[in-house]
Formats: structure tokens, C-alpha cells, sequence
């Protein structure tokens, strides 16, 4: 058996062992998942409830979905939170090409340090990260705490909690979008 039948089948078998997204998953149901993710943020990221308490808003992605080979997509629903309250429902999606193989399950937190880059943010109509604002991935030391120069930024990207065979941590080219709930 050829290399490229051997990866289609892997993805083929990873696409049915990763639980798929619900489709327009009700509010209540982003909102719990919300919770929990940032539960799970705060056990990760030392100081990541601190540096939460400075923040204008929250924008949180609990489970964004990415399969790839060759050719991948990612998909995920989530809500923002300002002032520890669910104001707007969001998606975000991305499409890539290039080197990559597998599939993975990730919890995304952007972070809206400045007023000015949250209000920038919430009159978008598709925000896309790299393009209508730069997201700094956030880089944790060894202890898990944030680097202070990237505490220093308007906008703090965090990707955790990754779950899959894919290595590919990145906001760019990231588009997300206002959904109704």
C-alpha cells in the first residue's frame, strides 16, 4: 500500500474517533463549555486569572476543532466575555495548506487588554487575526507563567489544552465571526 493511501486512511480513522463539533451548539451549551475551559486556562496559564482580571474582554474558543493533510480547516464556537459576562456569540474558522497531517481537538482564550482594541474587535463583521488586529501567542516559561513582554500587549492569544497529533499553534489568518445564539 502506498504512503498517500496510508495517510488518507489514518485521517479517514482519526476523522472517526474525534468527536465531532455539535453544529450551532445552543448558548447554554457554549456558555458551559466556556466555564470550563477557563477553568482548565486558569489551572494552565500561572497568573492567567490575574492577567483575565486586567482584560477588557475575553474571547473564548473551548473546543476548536483542526483536520488536515495537506489541505486542513478548523472550526470552533465560542463566546466573549466582558466583565465576566457572555455578551456575543462568535465562530472561528481557518483554512491552511501546506505540511501537516492529523487532526486535534484545542481551547483557544484571545485576551482584549486595551479598550480600544476590544471596541475595534466588536465592530468588525469577520475580525481576522494578522489582518484586523495582531494577536501575540502568548509563550509560558517554565513555571507556566506568561512572558512579560507579551503581557505588555494589546491583544494576548493562548492556545492549550491540545488534544490530537498536529502541530500547528497559530492565530494567523484566524477569521472569527459574530454568530446568533
Amino acid at each position: 500500500m502506498n504512503i498517500l493511501k496510508r495517510l488518507n486512511m489514518l485521517l479517514l480513522l482519526a476523522a472517526f474517533l474525534m468527536p465531532l463539533p455539535a453544529l450551532a451548539a445552543s448558548a447554554a451549551e457554549i456558555d458551559a463549555k466556556v466555564t470550563a475551559a477557563l477553568a482548565d486556562f486558569y489551572k494552565t496559564v500561572g497568573g492567567g486569572k490575574e492577567l483575565a482580571a486586567k482584560s477588557r474582554g475575553m474571547l473564548v474558543f473551548p473546543e476548536v476543532y483542526k483536520a488536515g493533510i495537506g489541505i486542513g480547516g478548523e472550526y470552533g464556537e465560542g463566546a466573549l466575555r466582558v466583565g465576566g459576562k457572555t455578551v456575543d456569540y462568535y465562530n472561528t474558522a481557518a483554512a491552511s495548506i501546506g505540511f501537516q497531517l492529523g487532526a486535534q481537538v484545542k481551547s483557544q482564550v484571545i485576551l482584549f487588554m486595551t479598550k480600544d482594541a476590544l471596541k475595534k474587535f466588536r465592530a468588525s463583521d469577520g475580525w481576522k487575526a494578522g489582518v484586523d488586529g495582531s494577536v501575540a501567542l502568548a509563550t509560558l516559561g517554565a513555571d507556566g507563567s506568561v512572558d512579560s513582554d507579551t503581557a505588555q500587549k494589546p491583544i494576548i492569544g493562548f492556545i492549550f489544552s491540545n488534544k490530537g497529533l498536529m502541530y500547528n499553534l497559530t492565530f494567523e489568518g484566524t477569521k472569527m465571526s459574530k454568530i446568533k445564539k
